[in-house]
C-alpha cells in the first residue's frame, strides 16, 4: 500500500466522522430552533422570510429524495435559494432525508406534515441567537467550501 492510499482512506474516515458530526449537530439545531421558534419550514414560506427579512436568516437547510429528484419546479427553487444564500452569505446544505427532517420540524396546525423541502434557521437581527450546532454547521460548511463543495450534503443520524 502506498502512502496516497493510506492517506486516502484516512481522508475518508475523517470525511464520514466529520459529516456524521454535522448531522447530529444539525438535529441538534433544528429542535432547538424549534423550541426558540426560529423555523420557517416549507419554500413559498422561506422565500417570503428572504424577501422580506433577508439579515434574520441564519442557515439554510434544502432537502430531497428520490421522488422529487425530477420536480424540475422544485429545483428551479432550490437554485434560486441558493443563489440568494451565497449572495447573502446565508450557510447551506442539503439532506437527502426529507421524511427525518419533516419528523423533526413536526406538522401543521391541521396534523399534515410540513413542507421540509425548505428549512430556514432565523434569527431576529436586534437580538441575534447564538447556538454551539450552528457554529459547528458554519464551520463545516467553510470547510467544505474550502474544497468546492459549495452545499455539502448532511446525513441526520438514526433514531
Amino acid at each position: 500500500m502506498t502512502l496516497e492510499e493510506i492517506r486516502g482512506q484516512e481522508n475518508t474516515m475523517e470525511n464520514t466522522d466529520r459529516v456524521q458530526s454535522a448531522g447530529a449537530a444539525l438535529e441538534e439545531l433544528l429542535v432547538a430552533a424549534k423550541k426558540q421558534d426560529y423555523l420557517t419550514v416549507g419554500v413559498y414560506e422561506s422565500a417570503k422570510v428572504m424577501n422580506v427579512d433577508p439579515d434574520s436568516v441564519a442557515f439554510c437547510v434544502l432537502a430531497t429524495d428520490e421522488e422529487y429528484e425530477c420536480d424540475i419546479a422544485l429545483q428551479i427553487h432550490f437554485t434560486l435559494i441558493q443563489a440568494f444564500c451565497f449572495d447573502n452569505d446565508i450557510n447551506v446544505v442539503r439532506v437527502n432525508d426529507i421524511e427525518r427532517l419533516a419528523d423533526l420540524v413536526g406538522a401543521d396546525e391541521t396534523g399534515e406534515p410540513k413542507d421540509a423541502h425548505c428549512i430556514l434557521v432565523t434569527s431576529p437581527s436586534a437580538n441575534p441567537w447564538k447556538d454551539p450546532a450552528l457554529d459547528k454547521l458554519s464551520l463545516f460548511c467553510e470547510e467544505s467550501r474550502s474544497v468546492y463543495d459549495w452545499v455539502p450534503t448532511i446525513t441526520l443520524p438514526e433514531r
